[in-house]
């Protein structure tokens, strides 16, 4: 047991403890730092200071990953509590937010992220009018700097500039139960916008020397998922966007490894400081959840 005198400061803070979940909920180093948009040595020194601090180990590190102690699963129990504790608790002495913010986010979120983002956002700040767009990312940066939005959430195989919020895996997605022969030609359903998600398909199978032909364009992700779910396509999607009727295609099927995507939030010089603070908290907090 830890005793502490009044003059210690607690083992425990926000940025900790959001760390160590996020650890528990993917079990892998890797995969946790690019969620929390930090580096995998960053995030293990962050664990060492926790287990340091309160004394205990909260992890067992295996072949197949991170495993929890029973002290980590006695902390993953009230983890998600005392953050949202926090949370509210910052809340008590803020003045009212008032105001327009307008934010640009992408379509290659989950649908229930953009549901989080804007619900958190409008119940937490209700006096603040939301001006909100879905869309294909690659005007954003522009539009930041033209002033046309204050915030905005951008993606890229390359890291696209601004404050790091996350990485996530891009895969090959059909219909589930739908299998395609290493001999036969790949009809793809691809994106029709300007930006990678509309050339990678085509320049990935290009090298692996797959044969391919588009069968389908769209301008948005749902157009697309719903031609991988009719099974007449193969596509890519963002992994956390492999619904229901989906399945992941692998290098054991003949499809080649793919890039990771990173997303990062850029917000406006001109934005309202307070305003466009709450909004990326709202887009990280949604992320995190």
């Amino acid at each position: 047991m830890i005793v502490m005198n009044s003059n210690e400061r607690l083992p425990i803070s926000s940025d900790l403890l959001q760390t160590f979940v996020r650890i528990a909920e993917y079990g892998n180093l890797t995969v946790a730092a690019g969620k929390l948009g930090r580096t995998q040595s960053a995030i293990s020194v962050q664990l060492r200071k926790l287990e340091e601090g309160l004394g205990t180990t909260l992890f067992v590190r295996t072949a197949k990953g991170m495993t929890l102690t029973p002290s980590g699963e006695a902390l993953l129990s009230r983890a998600n509590s005392i953050l949202a504790d926090l949370r509210e608790a910052a809340k008590l002495f803020r003045e009212p937010l008032t105001g327009t913010i307008r934010v640009g986010l992408p379509d290659d979120f989950d649908e229930t992220v953009l549901e989080r983002i804007l619900m958190e956002f409008s119940h937490a700040h209700p006096g603040v009018q939301v001006l909100a767009k879905s869309g294909c990312t690659s005007g954003y940066a522009a539009a930041i700097r033209d002033g046309e939005l204050d915030v905005a959430v951008c993606s890229g195989l390359d890291v696209p500039g601004g404050a790091a919020l996350d990485t996530e895996e891009i895969v090959w997605a059909t219909r589930k139960g739908k299998t395609w022969s290493n001999t036969e030609t790949i009809p793809l359903a691809v994106l029709d916008r300007r930006c990678y998600w509309r050339d990678l398909p085509i320049k990935v199978l290009d090298t692996a020397g797959r044969r391919h032909t588009v069968s389908f364009q769209s301008g948005s992700f749902t157009s697309l998922q719903a031609a991988l779910r009719a099974g007449i396509a193969v596509g890519l999607l963002p992994k956390s966007c492999v619904g229901d009727g989906l399945q992941i295609l692998t290098e054991a099927e003949g499809f080649p490894k793919l890039p990771v995507s990173h997303r990062s939030i850029l917000t406006s010089a001109h934005a309202s400081k307070p305003i466009s603070e709450a909004m990326v908290e709202a887009i990280r907090n949604a992320r995190l959840q």
